[in-house]
């Protein structure tokens, strides 16, 4: 079923890996640089499962769907160990800035919800403090009101709380990558523009309010927001 056209929104919501930040690239790197030693593949397949979860859950997943002879904690410490030595080679991907430093210009209140947790979050923007420091707040994966990741609604319901004075859900408009993310989305009442690597299955974005191949793309008027200049 086709999603609904877009309705003016106020509050947007941005999730981090792979939508702001080039770092999807960089965990399927590390994931298949330890998947190949024990002769499996980490498949786009395997990584739409998880894309958008708490790094806990993703572990899990690709270990009971790759039938990997290791535990969960063991691959957690692995990648995280691996990750922490590339995060901060991530850039930010096209029209990122473009549209965040629009939206500052205009007064449009945006926030960051991301499955990251602390430790991964500042690794991931250190180099880019002064960007991430242009939105009102950030909700992370390891929140205390995150009782569950994506595809649960908690995260955006709880970064949509803090915005001052908070919006009505279906002001709100979340940015998301993953498919994990555009079903949390929804299931929070708010509209979704996705943005999926090309790599993702068409199958997995018919749920999306828009699809675009690039932030570069995005039209705020269709949202009711001021376009660009």
């Amino acid at each position: 079923m086709a999603a609904p056209p877009p309705r003016p929104v106020t509050h947007l919501l941005f999730d981090l890996d792979g939508l702001l930040l080039d770092t999807e690239r960089l965990y399927s790197v590390v994931f298949q640089e330890i998947c190949g030693r024990y002769g499996k593949t980490y498949s786009w397949d395997v990584k739409s499962l998880v894309m958008g979860k708490k790094a806990s859950e993703a572990a899990e997943i690709i270990i009971r769907v790759l039938e990997l002879p290791v535990s969960t904690e063991d691959l957690l410490k692995e990648s995280q160990r691996k990750m922490k030595q590339v995060f901060s080679t991530a850039s930010l991907l096209p029209g990122v800035e473009k549209l965040i430093h629009h939206l500052r210009k205009h007064s449009i209140p945006c926030a960051v919800a991301t499955s990251s947790g602390t430790a991964s979050y500042e690794e991931k923007t250190r180099q880019h403090r002064d960007f991430f420091g242009l939105f009102h707040h950030v909700v992370l994966g390891d929140d205390p009101e995150v009782k569950s990741g994506k595809p649960s609604p908690d995260i955006f319901l709880a970064c949509a709380k803090r915005f001052s004075p908070p919006p009505p859900a279906d002001q709100c408009l979340v940015f998301e990558d993953a498919p994990n993310g555009v079903e949390a989305a929804l299931a929070a009442g708010m509209q979704v523009v996705m943005v999926p690597d090309a790599n993702l299955s068409s199958a997995l974005t018919e749920k999306a309010t828009v699809v675009l191949r690039s932030l570069q793309d995005f039209q705020p008027e269709l949202f009711g927001l001021p376009p660009y200049d």
